[in-house]
Order: structure tokens, then sequence, then C-alpha cells
């Protein structure tokens, strides 16, 4: 099989939508088969690499979004349809697309070729948080527009699935994220790690500590994420200056300055990777996430994974993670910070290792081999549409995982065939990608 990667996001960045990426890559190798991959190029003077697992990687310019600088785009460019005529894939897969992936909708249709796209940025939910709330219904167009161009739309909770479908997505199925068992895993729990951190919070009191004093009294909750105003960070300074609670805070962004400002005792060690990454989240005691618009939230099952008790937002997809009582608990996104203290004091007033115990365990079948084979029979699925986009009329074909959506009003789909004709139109004659369509019509980063 020959599979064509177009990704909003791709390496040096490093996120959710990346992350899943290099899992895909790494499968289809194992597996024998051909991949090219098109994405943005690096910024800030970061380093590109030009290959991952020997395939190829075609860059577009990167630019900054105003406004939200932790987040690049790449530039949508003619080399786009280029790339995907000369490699001739048999699927195209775009990766959490908006613009990048916009282009590569508009490419594929253009040249008949079968779609799948992964929808995992809440872009709509984005333009909310950043104070754009005109832009989101526009976000939500376009989003309908470019995924019903696609054979079918894979999301990765059920809360987005029915997200999108109320947003009139058609053919959208079901499709998680596994997760490294091997790297994230509790032997990585490093009492070193955990004394400097005990250690520095100490220091931040304006106090010289004992280590091994520190240990029993204090329970260490940690952050890891892209300090980014989506993510909502500054919840988390509910829980400053407690005597029996030492904050951690991993990761790097636009936000940092203000967080440090905010919480002015808690740790914080700047972005981590690889294994170093793995220490720290195998070295907290419990793990909070607080951003409310992760459509799975990829950083919960590492924690879980690594034996951490996790808490988040009862909102996208830490709904279908977290088991309240079980393994951690959800919080109201309303009342976020006063039910943040309550749930820390009642997870330290139980068993805090029978959480931990129960997070580990969740997480056991989780592996990315079987949902990237998952993801090889959508491929041959999209495949065997022939390159068609997902039915318009009544339900939707009996794909695995598929579920039955609503017929859309006849004004609906009117409104929705016009702004798709609108973005075919412009593609179709020539071999010349661009995103004018999408700006007149309608208008991603991640966890590490």
């Amino acid at each position: 099989m020959r599979v064509a990667i177009v990704a909003e996001s791709f390496l040096p960045n490093v996120n959710g939508v990346v992350n899943s990426v290099l899992r895909v890559l790494e499968h289809l190798r194992a597996n024998g088969h051909e991949a090219l991959v098109i994405a943005p190029g690096a910024t800030n003077g970061q380093e590109e690499i030009a290959t991952y697992e020997g395939y190829r990687i075609a860059r577009v310019p990167a630019v900054d979004v105003p406004g939200i600088n932790s987040l690049p785009i790449g530039v949508p460019m003619p080399s786009v349809y280029t790339e995907l005529k000369k490699f001739q894939p048999d699927v195209v897969h775009l990766a959490s697309p908006f613009v990048l992936g916009g282009a590569g909708a508009v490419a594929a249709r253009a040249l008949k070729l079968p779609c799948v796209a992964i929808f995992q940025t809440d872009v709509a939910g984005f333009a909310n948080n950043y104070k754009m709330k005109f832009l989101s219904k526009m976000a939500w167009r376009w989003v309908r527009v470019m995924h019903n161009m696609c054979a079918m739309t894979l999301a990765p909770s059920s809360v987005t699935m029915r997200e999108l479908e109320e947003n009139r997505v058609r053919g959208v199925a079901h499709w998680g994220r596994g997760v490294d068992t091997e790297r994230f895993h509790p032997s990585k729990r490093s009492e070193e790690l955990r004394r400097e951190w005990l250690l520095e919070g100490e220091k931040k009191r304006g106090n010289v500590g004992d280590a091994a004093g520190l240990e029993s009294c204090r329970t260490i909750v940690g952050f890891v994420g892209r300090l980014a105003a989506e993510k909502s960070v500054e919840r988390m300074a509910a829980l400053n200056g407690r005597d029996d609670v030492q904050l951690v805070i991993v990761g790097d962004g636009p936000e940092m300055d203000d967080l440090k400002s905010r919480m002015p005792t808690a740790v914080f060690t700047g972005g981590l990777y690889g294994e170093d990454l793995a220490h720290a989240f195998a070295s907290l005691d419990i793990f909070v996430h607080t951003g409310q618009y992760e459509t799975f939230c990829q950083a919960i099952q590492e924690a879980q994974a690594s034996r951490v008790a996790t808490i988040g937002p009862a909102a996208g997809g830490p709904i279908d993670l977290i088991k309240p009582g079980h393994n951690g608990y959800l919080l109201n996104v309303e009342n976020f910070e006063a039910e943040l203290v309550e749930a820390v004091d009642t997870i330290l007033a139980g068993d805090v290792d029978t959480y931990r115990d129960n997070a580990f365990e969740g997480v056991q079948n989780k592996s990315w081999s079987s949902l990237c084979d998952q993801l090889l029979g959508y491929y041959r699925q999209a495949i065997a549409q022939g390159g068609k986009a997902a039915p318009r009329k009544g339900s939707q074909r009996d794909f695995t995982g598929v579920r039955e959506v609503r017929r859309p009003a006849a004004e609906e789909t009117t409104a929705e065939t016009t702004a798709q004709t609108t973005v075919e139109a412009s593609a179709e004659p020539a071999p010349q990608v661009s995103t004018e369509p999408a700006v007149k019509e309608g208008a991603e980063p991640a966890a590490k």
C-alpha cells in the first residue's frame, strides 16, 4: 500500500498530532508499506529532518499564527498537488487537517484519490479560548466542507464523534490512540528526580529542607504539556503553596512567564522528551490535565501507563479515559479550580496507590500496533470506495465503527453543497492548490 500523509504539524515540533503520525509511519515501515509525508517546515531556526523511517518528508513553508504563537501552520502550496500526483498514493491520510490538510483534501479530490481524515485538533474550541468566538462558526463550516470531501473521518472519542455529527460531518468512525507501554512505565519512576523537585520547591518557599522529610509529607502533582492558552494551565494555581503538595509543570510555551508568576512555589522543568519525559511522568503521584479542548488527550494515557492517578476536565477526550473514583476524577469545567482541590483531597484521604494501580491496569491493552492495524483497515475501506466521499443521503455506509447520523435538512444540504462546490471548483481545473476558498467559506499542536 502507498500512503501519503499530509500532516498539519510534524517534527521538529512535538505534540499529540506528531506523535500519532510517527507511530503510523513506524507501523507502515514494519509492515512493508510505502509512504510520503507532506508537512510544514521548521520555524525559529529549528533543524529539519529530511526523512523518517526512510520515508521522505516533503516540506512547505511554516508561519506562526498571529496571537497563537504556539501553533505554527504550513502554508498551502501548489507543491501539495504536485507531490501527491507524483507519488500516486493508494490513500491520502490527513493528520488533523485544517490549513495544510485542507489543501491536501482539495488536491486529493482533484486527483480522485481516497482520503481518510483524522480529527485531532478542536480548532473551533481554540478560537473560543483565544477570544475569537466569531471565528468558531466559520471554523466549523470549513471543517465540515473539508472533511466531507473525504471517504471517512476518524475521531478519537465518543464526545468528539457526537460533536462532528452534530456539525454535519459525514462518515464518522472511531479510531482511538495507542500508548507506548514500554516507554511509559512505572519502572521509570525516579526517586532522585522526586527529591530534586521537592528540594527545589522547598527553596522556592524560602526554606532549606530535608528530602526524606519532604517525601513523607508532600505529594507531587504535575501537568505535562504545551504551556499555551488553550491548555488553561493557570488552573493548577489552586494548589500552589500547599504544604502537602508540590506542583511540577513539565513543558514549554508562550505562557511560561505568566504561569511562573501565578505559581511561585511550583517547579518548572521546561520541555522534556524521550526518556526524560518518561521519567517525569512516572515520578508524579497525580497528573492533572487542565485543558478542555482535547479531542483525546494522549498525556492522560501516558500518565496512566506510568501508574499515575489522573484528573481532567469532564469534556472531550478525557471523559473516555478517566473513571471517576477508580483511576482519578473528572472535573466540571466551570468550577475546575474548586473541584481540583476537592479531587486532590479525596485522593490523598484515600489510598493513592489504588488509583495508581487502576490507572496502570486500564491501559495495558492499548498498544499502537493494534490501533495501527485498525487504521490500515480503514485505509482499505476508503480505497474500496474508489475515491468517493462519504455518502450524502440517509445514514452512513456500513463501515466498522461508523455511527448512524441524522439526515441533514434540505436547507443544510443546500448550504453545504454550495460551500463544497466552491472549494472543488477552485481545485479541479488546474494543479494549483489554494486556501482562498477556505478563507471565503470558512476561515494544529499538542501534547508534549
